[in-house]
């Protein structure tokens, strides 16, 4: 699934939502960001070069885990999904850390 720059009017107005094990955990406009994705975007550019596949992580919208009461945290086996409207969905499942 591909999506074009000009597909996206106004971009600020689009929602991240992220879930765990279909939960909702956190949802936010990207208007409530405290950098705007252009600063970060120009930010990172003078550390590295941008490729095809690369993500920019803007950090966490309200609802991080230990935050809550009792407090969440992932563990192997669970299913996170990070989903932007118009844009679409990435999900991952946690796998235990080898060492």
């Amino acid at each position: 699934h591909m999506v074009l720059a000009e597909d996206i009017t106004d971009y600020k107005n689009l929602t991240i939502e992220t879930r765990l094990n279909g939960e909702v955990m956190q949802n936010a406009k990207l208007s409530q960001l405290i950098f705007d994705i252009p600063i970060l975007i120009s930010y990172v550019s003078k550390a590295m070069a941008w490729r095809a596949g690369d993500v920019l992580v803007t950090g966490t919208p309200g609802g991080v885990g230990f935050k809550r009461n009792p407090p969440i945290f992932m563990k192997p086996g669970d299913n996170v999904e990070i989903e932007i409207t118009e844009i679409g969905t990435l999900s991952n499942t946690i796998k235990d850390e080898i060492i």
